[in-house]
């Protein structure tokens, strides 16, 4: 990641509010944002892009992610708090074991990971936001600023993919079998075999995948499963 913010490409957002102000907020307080990513170049990189927002109280903590106890420890009067996926969803996983009452910051995810299985266990796990490594500098500024706002944000891009998962993706019980044993590679007979089903049930669930998942082939269904995060690299199921 570069500093300069020209770098980062412009991604499907339109949204943009480079403009100096968190709404709910006076005028003369900042929103403190704490920058804890794992990377420290990424995270030298976010807290320069976020540096240039004269609403922002900007604060790097390169040493706060790898705390296993409480990351967020002495940060208390963070309103936003940047992490990377695993240690953000680690964040929220914690916070959900605090005292009632106790302040969290809210939590925005900046990650490579686009898959849809990243993206819902992240939402699922309760983050406020999250947002692609290569978005543009004011996806960026936006997001933190709607966090701040109190509202949750998640990019056009990823919405879109999201929105597709739910509508789209509803695997029964069997057709997660199903799909598991097709990512391995086996045909409909050893599928058969396998979950003691006839051939012709095999068919009618090898269907409903691939109308589930907007696939034309086998071979195409593993694909889309695997690059939606479904199936891992060597064919194991990640049920939801």
């Amino acid at each position: 990641m570069r500093l300069d913010s020209k770098s980062w490409p412009q991604a499907a957002s339109g949204s943009s509010t480079s403009q100096a102000g968190t709404a709910g907020m006076p005028p003369d307080q900042k929103l403190t944002v704490v920058v804890a990513h794992a990377d420290p170049i990424v995270s030298a990189g976010l807290a320069a892009l976020l540096a240039g927002g004269a609403d922002l109280d900007v604060r790097m903590d390169v040493h706060m992610a790898t705390d296993q106890a409480a990351p967020a420890e002495g940060h208390d009067d963070a309103a936003v708090l940047i992490l990377n996926h695993k240690d953000g969803i680690a964040q929220m996983r914690r916070a959900a074991d605090a005292l009632p009452g106790a302040p969290q910051p809210r939590i925005l995810i900046v990650t490579q990971l686009e898959r849809e299985w990243d993206v819902r266990t992240a939402m699922m796990a309760g983050v406020h936001g999250y947002l692609l490594q290569h978005s543009p500098a004011d996806q960026l500024l936006t997001a933190v600023r709607t966090l701040g706002r109190g509202a949750r944000y998640l990019s056009a891009e990823l919405s879109r993919c999201v929105a597709d998962s739910f509508t789209r993706i509803g695997l029964t019980s069997r057709e997660t079998d199903v799909l598991q044993l097709l990512a391995q590679g086996q045909c409909n007979k050893s599928i058969a075999r396998e979950l003691g089903i006839g051939v012709g049930t095999v068919k009618t669930h090898v269907k409903g995948l691939f109308d589930k998942l907007g696939a034309t082939a086998r071979t195409h269904a593993v694909v889309l499963a695997t690059r939606r995060g479904l199936v891992g690299d060597h064919g194991e199921l990640r049920r939801h």
